[in-house]
């Protein structure tokens, strides 16, 4: 459940008029009703102005309901600057530091919470505008489609981890054999610590993930270098399956 789109403003606006009712004497100093997190603060400060419990009770609950929008619409705008940072050839090791987390794996699956939290923003948004009878009727469709959609994706993974889980295999198999650069060695650790337990969708695609960032990494030592990215025949091979697996997309 998410609390989705409101007129914040006009909820502003009316907890403004309870401390204007309370003759709060500091109410001038309150931000406009736009400036939501000042708002918001000046109202945690002067909480104790209202008058009587009825006020009291109505104000910190819309208080309470505004954090929670503030919250969502934090994530959708995060998420936003991800997509950014992302198209501006910024690593997943790069957005650690920025989003609190240790590790390239823990930013990609916090920035996959946050384009869910997105997603179901637009969904709820789009029908709380529009209430009719056809629309209900087109909901239940894209329902029914989503639904069926996520039972193709499921396949889809099941199939994927059917090909996926040998070249992992052999990847770390023969992982001496291949550039022990530090990224690169921070995805064969990645794709080593997964694979013994890889049976959720969210572990596919982790491993997934996994798999083509050592690829990524193993293409730039070769282009860096000019040389193989294995320096064993097994170790080429195993290198080689994950580029054609990587391929297949």
């Amino acid at each position: 459940m998410r609390i989705g789109r409101i007129d914040s403003a006009a909820v502003v606006g009316e907890l403004r008029q309870l401390h204007e009712d309370a003759e709060d004497r500091n109410i001038d100093q309150m931000p406009a009703d736009e400036e939501l997190y000042g708002a918001l603060l000046y109202l945690e400060t002067n909480f104790m102005a209202l008058k009587g419990d009825e006020a009291r009770r109505t104000a910190a609950l819309s208080r309470v309901k505004l954090w929670e929008y503030i919250r969502e619409r934090a994530d959708i705008h995060q998420q936003r600057a991800i997509e950014d940072a992302r198209s501006a050839a910024i690593e997943w090791s790069g957005l650690t530091h920025v989003l609190a987390v240790n590790t390239p794996s823990a930013a990609y699956n916090k920035a996959l919470r946050m384009r869910a939290s997105a997603m179901a923003d637009a969904s709820q948004g789009e029908l709380a505008v529009r209430r009719t009878p056809e629309a209900v009727l087109e909901a239940e469709q894209r329902a029914a489609a989503l639904a069926a959609a996520e039972r193709r994706v499921a396949a889809e993974a099941s199939r994927r981890h059917i090909l996926l889980a040998p070249v992992a295999h052999r990847l770390i198999q023969h992982r001496d054999g291949l550039d022990d650069g530090d990224e690169i060695s921070y995805w064969l650790d990645e794709i080593e610590a997964v694979l013994p337990n890889c049976h959720t969708a969210t572990q596919l695609i982790s491993l997934e993930t996994y798999v083509r960032a050592a690829v990524r990494e193993l293409r730039k030592t070769e282009r860096r270098t000019a040389r193989q990215a294995g320096t064993t025949g097994e170790a080429q091979r195993a290198y080689a399956a994950a580029v054609a697996l990587v391929a297949e997309d």
